[in-house]
């Protein structure tokens, strides 16, 4: 990897400030859980009709992240963020107007179309900025920072639906305005940022890029990213459902579970930018597997609140560094003139996304939450085995 173009400490600092504000953005896609639990309640939708929400935002890294990819080469890194971050705001707007089926899927759409483009060219921004050695340590620290959004969002919501300060009428919604202003500086920020790019010297098309899934690590990276965000997802949506379901307790009071979740995978993230600094990739990640896999099978046997918070906190300090480390190795060991595309290929996993959440919908339908929870198993397994397959220089 060509070294960064990052002089000193001091403009590495004024660069790399707003890089961070866009990982923040980025967290905005989080949002959806929390936000489809509340469209669930206000429309009185099925878990299966609910679950369609998260599963749309997903569905687009499929369409949009391997076309973003060659979109880099084109008009390069910073300005393919640039386009991200104006269709983000744009997905956030909407809601303001009214939280019908119809807006909420078009919200949700753009959010989704907006974050595939984000995730596909910001993790390979931050390489122009990091060196190999550093990268896995520093991507961690931007989902550190992105982890923080996810944490705020169902707070957010959550003093909108139930606060008497003035919210203009929007309630729960507010989240979505109150996002949609950083999203305006984050992309004023990032625009005024000189941020200088090397360009590819070879153009690719679709099937080229997805040829590089011929490639068994690529591959397994692409799997890997899938269940990991399909555990994500999975967990920030069907936590309350738990609480609700064992303890009877209502959505604003249960939601406290997905909170739960993103303040240890906002911990996690924290210390596993310091940790993946010293520790084997290898043997970070493996203990991350295990902490998910006490987690599962606490929410499959709990039937108390603690037991289920901590089930929850395991699974998101577990899950906290996970696409960090797939996706850094995915960069590292793939040629230099192909981490756009591997880039795109790894955002197009988020496609698990759309895959584990629809499963879960009608697990949860056919058996309860516990049903849900067999299917996020399945993801955890999968990440136990790749972990044997981690490479350490």
């Amino acid at each position: 990897m060509a070294q960064p173009l990052v002089t000193n400490r001091k403009s590495f600092l004024l660069q790399i400030i707003p890089v961070m504000l866009c990982f923040f953005v980025m967290g905005f896609v989080d949002l959806v859980g929390t936000a489809s639990n509340y469209v669930q309640k206000d429309l009185s939708l099925t878990d299966a009709q609910a679950n369609l929400f998260p599963s749309l935002v997903f569905f687009w890294f499929l369409i949009f992240s391997v076309p973003t990819g060659m979109l880099m080469n084109r008009i390069g890194r910073k300005r393919t963020v640039l386009i991200s971050q104006a269709v983000t705001t744009l997905s956030l707007i909407f809601p303001a107007f009214g939280d019908s089926y119809t807006v909420m899927l078009l919200s949700f759409s753009l959010l989704g179309i907006g974050n595939a483009i984000m995730q596909t060219s910001l993790n390979p921004l931050v390489t122009n900025l990091t060196p190999s050695d550093k990268l896995a340590s520093t991507l961690t620290f931007g989902q550190f920072v992105k982890a923080i959004a996810s944490f705020l969002a169902p707070v957010i919501a959550a003093w909108g639906a139930t606060t008497v300060f003035p919210t203009f009428g929007l309630g729960w919604r507010a989240l979505f305005v109150i996002y949609a202003v950083v999203s305006f500086l984050s992309i004023s920020l990032l625009a005024a940022t000189p941020i200088e790019e090397e360009r590819p010297e070879r153009a690719t098309n679709i099937g080229q890029c997805l040829k590089l899934l011929g490639n068994p690590f690529v591959l397994l990276c692409f799997i890997g990213i899938m269940c990991h965000v399909g555990i994500d997802v999975g967990t920030n949506t069907v936590a309350p459902k738990i609480i609700m379901e064992r303890m009877g307790l209502p959505l604003e009071e249960a939601s406290f579970a997905t909170g739960v979740y993103f303040i240890f995978r906002t911990v996690g993230c924290f210390l596993g930018a310091l940790l993946l600094r010293y520790l084997s990739p290898k043997v970070f990640f493996a203990a991350s597997v295990l902490l998910m896999l006490a987690g599962i099978c606490i929410l499959m046997a709990g039937h108390s609140l603690m037991p289920l918070y901590i089930g929850i906190a395991l699974i998101g300090f577990g899950n906290s560094n996970v696409f960090s480390v797939v996706f850094s190795q995915a960069l590292v060991y793939s040629p230099e003139d192909e981490r756009n595309e591997v880039s795109g290929l790894m955002i197009m996993g988020l496609f698990g996304g759309t895959v584990f959440p629809l499963a879960m919908g009608f697990a949860a339908d056919a058996f309860g939450q516990i049903g849900s929870v067999a299917v996020m198993a399945v993801g955890v397994v999968y990440l136990m085995f790749y972990t044997l397959k981690i490479k350490v220089k």
